[in-house]
């Protein structure tokens, strides 16, 4: 016990490591993430820094100020190390390495966002620990630092202080996980619910139109896809079997649906998997059960639609 009075508000400092070409996202996860924090408590003080104290500019071409060089930042509880789309294929220069260095060796615990790990790799931060990215540099990543064990398929892993995350959306999940650490699961929760934009379908994936096709070939098929989304449907496949041209095919599901049935095929397998894992169904089952047919596929079109893996949107969003 540190002797402290149980209600003194105790103010984490957190250092954000960032250069130019980082995402505005890596940046942007962890500061609204705080920010929603100070309505439950206000615990936290977000530094920016960089390399040499002086401003970045993001990969989108947008500047980004910087409050301190690195190096003085002074005592921080919390190193996080941004990424950005061209850091897996980059040099890194040794001003970028020796900042996360030192960030690290003042802080109680090291994250990074998205491919921020590789610049823990350079910093030999990785080696003997298990590590992650986003899963298109999982790869080049373990390629890179053979002396790291990659995992290739998590949104978030933890070892010990170390802390590494797959993905741009992952940085809400990271600060999430950082929040909960600190703070236990009441005030993680209530950042997490504030920070909900997505309502939870409570129909199942038929609710993929209103109304029914009025078209008997349309409805026919969209009823089969509906019952049975596992099933690889083409549009050579589809058009066989209403006995038509693709083409036409094609031209009848944009008269009735506006969609393609391609799309079509998509959001009925994407509702379905969110519907499966609503219903507490493991990841890999919720893959081959909705017809995405890999958990990378899935991962893919969960990134995409909402901004979260799979296992982010159940773990996130189940209590929702």
């Amino acid at each position: 016990m540190n002797g402290s009075h149980p209600d003194t508000v105790v103010t984490r400092r957190v250092a954000l490591l960032v250069v130019d070409g980082v995402s505005m996202l890596d940046v942007a996860a962890p500061s609204e993430v705080f920010a929603e924090s100070r309505h439950a408590s206000r615990n936290y003080e977000l530094v920016v820094c960089s390399p040499d104290g002086k401003n970045v500019t993001t990969g989108s071409g947008l500047p980004l100020q910087a409050d301190c060089d690195a190096h003085d930042v002074g005592p921080i509880d919390t190193a996080i190390i941004t990424g950005g789309c061209s850091l897996p294929s980059r040099t890194l220069t040794p001003e970028h390495i020796s900042a996360a260095g030192h960030l690290a060796s003042r802080a109680r615990r090291v994250a990074s966002v998205c491919t921020g790990a590789f610049v823990l790799g350079a910093a030999g931060l990785l080696d003997g620990r298990k590590a992650t990215t986003h899963w298109h540099h999982t790869q080049r990543l373990q390629e890179l630092y053979p002396q790291a064990e990659i995992v290739h398929d998590s949104e978030l892993v933890s070892d010990g202080s170390l802390i590494t995350s797959a993905g741009e959306g992952a940085g809400i999940a990271l600060t999430l996980h950082l929040l909960k650490e600190d703070q236990g699961e009441k005030v993680h929760s209530v950042v997490a619910r504030d920070l909900v934009v997505y309502q939870p379908q409570s129909a199942g994936p038929a609710d993929q139109s209103a109304a029914a096709p009025r078209n008997p070939v349309v409805r026919k098929l969209t009823e089969e896809i509906v019952a049975d989304p596992s099933v690889q449907y083409t549009l050579t496949d589809l058009a066989s079997r209403a006995a038509v041209s693709p083409r036409h095919l094609s031209r009848l599901f944009q008269d009735e649906l506006q969609t393609t049935p391609a799309k079509f095929v998509e959001q009925v397998r994407f509702d379905t998997a969110r519907a499966l894992l609503d219903r507490g169904e493991s990841v890999t089952d919720t893959a081959f059960m909705s017809g995405f047919g890999s958990m990378e596929t899935l991962r893919r079109a969960f990134i995409g639609r909402l901004g979260v893996s799979p296992r982010a949107y159940q773990h996130r969003f189940k209590s929702a």
